[in-house]
């Protein structure tokens, strides 16, 4: 029973990082045009990926969103009781339904799909 109560609140949680995480790239045009062009995509794990190769610039981006992610999932595990691999987790299922057409996520056996 405290299992299923840490995931549901873990579920809360998570969505309040669904509104911080994307923020953090919505803002960046370099980002979004690497996500279009199907250069980086939404993992499983809830972290941000590039996709084959990309542009060292756009590497960093990626790092740089992850390690903010990483961050707001480690505040919101402490305050929930949870994990951190579980806030990310719920998380990354509920940013790759949020993806667009077209748009890349890596699903749970490590492979990258287009939407």
């Amino acid at each position: 029973m405290n299992m299923i109560k840490n995931i549901f609140i873990a579920l809360s949680i998570a969505s309040l990082a669904i509104v911080s995480a994307p923020a953090a790239h919505a803002a960046d045009p370099q980002l979004e045009a690497a996500i279009s062009a199907g250069q980086v995509g939404e993992r499983i794990d809830g972290y941000l990926g590039v996709v084959g190769s990309a542009d060292p610039a756009v590497v960093r981006k990626v790092q740089e969103i992850n390690n903010k992610r990483r961050a707001l999932y480690e505040q919101l595990s402490q305050q929930t009781g949870t994990t951190v691999a579980q806030v990310a987790r719920v998380t990354g299922e509920k940013q790759i339904a949020k993806t667009s057409p077209g748009q890349y996520y890596m699903d749970e056996s490590g492979a990258w799909k287009k939407k």
